[in-house]
C-alpha cells in the first residue's frame, strides 16, 4: 500500500502529513515509530494525519514520535491548516482535534494563525497527580525550579530561567517529562523572558523530545508568563528553529498563535 505525503514545517518544527479524508487510514504504533525514525523512515516530531469531519472542514490527528497520540500540536495544526485553506481559496476553516475544535485563518502576510482556545487551568485539568496551585508546582531538577502548568489540549509545564544557555535540557527534560507529579506525561517548557513582548522558549516536548519549535508550548509559555505578570496579552515567542510565534491572548482567554509554514518535499510512503 503506497501513500503519498508532504513533510512540512513550522519553524523547524517538522511533521509528516498523511491526507486520509477520502481512504481511511489507520496506522499501528510501530508504524508510526517506522515513520518517524529520521534513518530508517522520513523522520518528524509528530505525524499529522487528516480525516473527514462531519462537523469540520477538518479532522486532525497527531502522533509522536515514539507512537504515542497527541491531544494537541498548534504548529501542526498550522501546517495541515495551510493545505486546506490554499485548496479551497478560503481564508477561514473550522478544525476538529480530539481535544476540541479550533479556527484556522490565513493572515495577509501568508502566515497561518489558529485559535488554540482557552487554557485550562485546573490541577485536574493539566493533569496533576493531586491537587495543588498550578502557578507554582513543585516540579524540580538541576537549575530550574517552580514550575507553572495548564493545558493547551495538552499537559505543560514551563519554567521561567535567567539564562537558556546555561541549562542541560537534554539532561533534565526527560525526568521532567515523566515526573510522577505529571501523571500523562508532560511538555516541559524553559523561557527566558527578555521584555514584556518578547520571550526565548525551548521545549522538551512528551513522545518527541527536544524540538526546534513547539506551538502549543508556546501558547502555555505566554499564558503562564501572563499569570505571574511577566508579559502582556500579546508577546513574540522566539524558538531554536529561527523566527518567532506570535501569541496573543484574547479578553475572553483564548488564545492566538500565528506563524509560517513551509513543505519541505513530497514523497510516497510504501506500507
Amino acid at each position: 500500500m503506497k501513500v503519498p505525503f508532504r513533510k512540512m514545517h513550522g519553524l523547524g518544527n517538522d511533521f509528516v502529513v498523511l491526507d486520509a479524508r477520502a481512504t481511511p487510514l489507520r496506522l499501528g504504533e510501530d508504524a508510526v515509530r517506522f515513520i518517524g525514525d529520521r534513518h530508517k523512515g522520513v523522520g518528524f516530531d509528530q505525524l499529522v494525519t487528516l480525516e473527514a469531519a462531519p462537523d469540520a472542514d477538518l479532522f486532525i490527528r497527531f502522533h509522536n514520535s515514539d507512537g504515542s497520540e497527541a491531544g494537541a500540536c498548534g504548529n501542526g495544526t498550522r501546517c495541515a491548516a495551510s493545505l486546506v485553506l490554499a485548496e479551497t481559496g478560503r481564508s477561514h476553516i473550522a478544525i476538529r482535534t480530539i481535544a476540541g475544535q479550533l479556527a484556522a485563518d490565513l493572515l495577509p502576510d501568508g502566515s497561518v494563525r489558529v485559535d488554540m482556545g482557552p487554557p485550562r487551568l485546573g490541577w485536574r485539568d493539566v493533569p496533576l497527580a493531586r491537587e495543588m496551585d498550578t502557578l507554582h508546582v513543585p516540579l524540580s531538577a538541576e537549575g530550574v525550579s517552580d514550575a507553572a502548568c495548564c493545558s493547551m489540549g495538552n499537559p505543560h509545564a514551563t519554567f521561567f530561567v535567567e539564562d537558556l544557555d546555561a541549562l542541560d535540557i537534554p539532561a533534565i527534560g526527560p525526568g521532567l517529562e515523566n515526573d510522577p507529579l505529571l501523571p500523562e506525561r508532560g511538555n516541559i517548557g524553559f523561557a527566558q523572558i527578555l521584555s514584556r513582548s518578547q520571550m526565548r522558549l525551548v521545549v522538551w516536548e512528551r513522545g518527541a523530545g527536544l524540538t526546534l519549535a513547539c506551538g502549543s508550548g508556546a501558547c502555555a509559555a505566554v499564558v503562564s508568563a501572563r499569570r505571574r505578570g511577566l508579559v502582556d496579552a500579546r508577546c513574540a515567542v522566539t524558538v531554536p528553529g529561527g523566527g518567532d510565534l506570535v501569541i496573543e491572548q484574547r479578553e475572553d482567554g483564548h488564545v492566538l498563535m500565528s506563524g509560517p509554514v513551509a513543505t519541505s518535499f513530497t514523497g510516497e510512503l510504501d506500507l
